[in-house]
This record gives structure tokens, C-alpha cells and sequence, in this order.
């Protein structure tokens, strides 16, 4: 394996402004839903910022937690697919295949952190919001079901780059769009197998740990507790 990218969340720097969400749509052509089809459950973010709240009234404070794909190594959506649409990829991504995708909501049904999301419609973006659109990243149809890819159109860019310059990718060069639009840099991006990289440094912390461990799914996005509750244990 060449790669085994990865990112790592602070939760102490994350304010839950959702720049990382905006920044997703239009990353990757999402399409957007009115309050109705939200109601329905038909909402279409492929990243999304949990609250909480912790303390007792009137000392109460707002948390925040985004998540979305967890690129596990060992991910319930792959061996439920029957078309092969989800599957690993070289670089230890949780790749998906939207020509392969029938919409059985197998996979969406497996991921125990809600993560996938069904395209119900065949979006529309009137002019000149057309011209917005990413022509690296498909327009899903209605049909499929979607998720958080780390923005592999940008990884393979960057492998691409490296490949012509005959060098590796170097660290920081990948920034995935909710890494990039993050204001507080909560949010880092790199290779889990390279020692020397940030994010490798960052999930060796005492603070690392990982979304509901204990299913066994070993994601590859790490979450660096808050110091305050690290302090507590």
C-alpha cells in the first residue's frame, strides 16, 4: 500500500461553524435540499457537526464533533455490497463506485455512524449556478448512495504531480476541502504510514481515540479528545 491517508479532528479547536460542510457541497457537487425533503429524512451532507451539551444549567456549554465517512479499515459497508460499489482502494480508502451503486441501502444500513446518504434526486442548479459545479467530481444521479471520499480527486492530483516529478507526495500537500475551509485548523490531513507526517504525530497522542471503538470498524479518522476531559480521567 502506498498510502494510508488519514485525518485527525481536535475537538478543542472545533467551534461547529460548518465551514467544513459548505465547503464539502461544493467540493463535491452536493446537492442541497429544502426543509421538506430534510423532514423526510432526505438531507445531503456528506460531513455533518454533532452538538452536545455538557455541564448542568446554568453552566452549560455547546460541543462539537463532525463526522462523517470514517475510512474504517475494517468497514461494514464493503462485504454487504452486492454490486462491489464500496470497496477498498490501494490507498486503504473506502472507495465508492457510483456506476456500480443500486441503491440497496445495505451499506448505509451497516455504517454505524450514519455516514452514507442516499441520493434521491437528479439534482438541478439553475444558471449560472451551473457553473459552479467541480468538473473533477460526477453529478450523482438519483439512485445511488454517497459519502465522504477525503476528496480523493485531490489526492490523486497531488499523486499524480508526484509522480511526474518523480518524487513522493510531500506532507500537507493533500487538503481535502473540510481540511482546507477549516478557520480553527481543527481539522489535519495526511499519511497514517509515514512517521514523520502531522497527522501520525497527532494520532499517537494521548488525547487520540476513535468513534464507537468498540464495534471493531478501526477508522482512520481520529479524534483528539478535549484537553479538559482528557484531564478528568
Amino acid at each position: 500500500m502506498a498510502h494510508r491517508w488519514g485525518m485527525v479532528i481536535d475537538l478543542d479547536r472545533c467551534t461547529g461553524c460548518e465551514a467544513c460542510v459548505a465547503a464539502c457541497h461544493a467540493e463535491n457537487n452536493i446537492a442541497t435540499v429544502d426543509a421538506a425533503q430534510a423532514a423526510n429524512g432526505r438531507t445531503m451532507h456528506w460531513i455533518h457537526v454533532e452538538r452536545y451539551w455538557e455541564g448542568e444549567f446554568p453552566n452549560v456549554r455547546a460541543r462539537f464533533q463532525p463526522v462523517l465517512c470514517q475510512q474504517c479499515d475494517a468497514a461494514p459497508c464493503e462485504p454487504v455490497c452486492p454490486t462491489y460499489a464500496s470497496y477498498h482502494n490501494s490507498d486503504g480508502l473506502n472507495a465508492q463506485v457510483y456506476n456500480r451503486c443500486i441503491g440497496t441501502f445495505y451499506c448505509a444500513d451497516a455504517c454505524p455512524y450514519t455516514a452514507r446518504y442516499f441520493n434521491w434526486f437528479n439534482p438541478v442548479w439553475d444558471k449560472p449556478l451551473n457553473l459552479q459545479l467541480n468538473p473533477d467530481v460526477s453529478v450523482r444521479g438519483v439512485g445511488v448512495m454517497e459519502k465522504c471520499t477525503f476528496c480523493i480527486q485531490r489526492i490523486t492530483a497531488a499523486e499524480i504531480q508526484a509522480k511526474a516529478e518523480n518524487r513522493d507526495v510531500k506532507d500537507g500537500e493533500v487538503k481535502p476541502a473540510c481540511v482546507q475551509s477549516c478557520p480553527t485548523a481543527a481539522m489535519v490531513f495526511g499519511d497514517l504510514e509515514d512517521p514523520s507526517s502531522q497527522v501520525s504525530r497527532l494520532a499517537g497522542s494521548m488525547r487520540a481515540t476513535t468513534l464507537l471503538a468498540e464495534v471493531g470498524t478501526f477508522p482512520k479518522v481520529i479524534y483528539l479528545e478535549r484537553e479538559s476531559s482528557h484531564a478528568n480521567e
